[in-house]
């Protein structure tokens, strides 16, 4: 009986195994036809992995499942020795391996599964994960600056289920502002692609260009508890009444005026301003800065400087970047009254957040506060701007201006 592998070709767990199997000669067939959800859901698949979860390798002394396993499994199978040649090589090979799995995979899968949506996206958590694969790339970076693999001086099973795994973050997660602070892991993924056995069960691998985007959430519809309810109230009503009941219903309501729409008309045009912060492409200062500060109204609108709480946290810049990126579009609600500049500060990490909001009326307004969760990750503080300094720091924030107290910008974004 042949080795046949139960999984959908395209998948690094199914790379481990196909992989170390043309190391050592051993021959391992894919199941014909196999579909996710259905193939794996058969009575007959059922009695090979009791839980359903793929892959699972059907051998003729019996059904072996987890992907690690199955990859041991068949590369003890061969001639050639994947695993070193002494127990402390057998050891690191099995360090590398876990270390893999615990380290990068595991959050690379937290990363990946939300944006997928599969699992529900939580920020703090995308947050974290990276955090914890950054310090793992920090080691792994570390262990090659002085070897080409990771245990000895060929090829073992730790390379081929660490380089399977990587995949997944360079195909599909991490862009090149990631890895391109670890230049060792780059050299150690990209030349263990490239390698004959490898390519010919990965093929060609292309970085991507951007993370996936996060699915966009899906809100409980109101309708349900309603039809829930809506029994009672036929039960309850002669026939004549809930003709009226539905006619008031569906009479349309007046739309609540937002509080900052009944504000005194103020001499500002906020789209005069946006306008003219566009439509400036030079002598910036000249003409931008001082139109600015012509249109302002400090009694219909009040300036805001803003600084994230949790600075130490900003380690990564393409993270960094999505944060306040995030930020900016949940402020979508706000577009009418209000204009902003976001600067993402410093040379190196951590990385400074530091933003200026012009906002209707003298607080930041409470339908901001109450919609966007983002507002209680920064400190905000109102510009006083009769002090010259404060002034002074508002134009450079709207003009870019660089180095901006001292240190260099990595990006500045506007919301407009």
């Amino acid at each position: 009986m042949a080795l046949i592998l139960h999984a959908a070709s395209a998948s690094k767990n199914v790379f481990k195994t196909l992989i170390a199997a043309e190391y050592v000669g051993v021959k391992v067939e894919l199941a014909p036809g196999f579909q996710m959800g259905v193939s794996n859901k058969t009575p007959e698949f059922l009695k090979l992995n009791p839980i359903g979860k793929v892959p699972v390798l059907e051998t003729p002394e019996g059904a072996v499942f987890e992907s690690n396993a199955i990859a041991r499994y068949v590369a003890r199978l061969g001639e050639n020795n994947l695993f070193g040649s002494s127990p402390i090589d057998q050891a690191h090979v099995d360090q590398w391996i876990d270390f893999s799995s615990l380290e990068i995979d595991a959050n690379l899968s937290k990363l990946f599964i939300p944006r997928l949506g599969k699992a529900p996206y939580i920020p703090l958590v995308e947050e974290s994960a990276f955090s914890s694969l950054k310090r793992a790339f920090e080691a792994l970076n570390t262990h090659l600056a002085h070897n080409t693999y990771l245990v000895g001086d060929s090829v073992t099973l730790a390379d081929i289920i660490t380089t399977s795994n990587l995949w997944l973050g360079f195909s599909k997660l991490l862009v090149k502002s990631f890895t391109s602070e670890f230049p060792h892991v780059e050299r150690y993924f990209w030349t263990l692609v490239n390698q004959p056995n490898f390519r010919k069960i990965i093929g060609q691998v292309k970085q991507t260009e951007a993370l996936p985007p996060i699915p966009s959430a899906q809100k409980p519809k109101e309708s349900k508890p309603k039809t829930k309810d809506e029994p009672k109230k036929v039960a309850k009503s002669e026939p004549a009444k809930p003709k009226v009941e539905e006619a008031e219903e569906e009479a349309p309501k007046p739309k609540a005026k937002n509080p900052l729409d009944l504000l005194p008309p103020s001499k500002m045009i906020l789209d005069e301003w946006k306008r003219l912060y566009s439509n400036t492409k030079s002598n910036f200062r000249e003409v931008a800065i001082k139109g600015f500060w012509d249109m302002y109204d400090p009694e219909g609108y009040s300036l805001w400087f803003c600084d994230y709480k949790y600075q130490d946290e900003n380690t990564v810049s393409f993270v960094t970047l999505n944060k306040v990126g995030g930020f900016l579009q949940r402020m979508d609600l706000a577009r009418k009254y209000a204009f902003g500049k976001m600067l993402v500060i410093g040379s190196a990490a951590p990385f400074k957040v530091k933003g200026l909001w012009l906002f209707r009326g003298q607080e930041i307004p409470q339908f901001v506060i109450d919609e966007c969760y983002d507002m209680e990750l920064y400190e905000w503080t109102k510009v006083d701007i009769s002090d010259e300094a404060q002034k002074e720091r508002v134009s450079q924030m709207i003009e870019d201006f660089e180095p901006f107290e001292g240190e260099a910008l990595l990006d500045a974004k506007c919301f407009k």
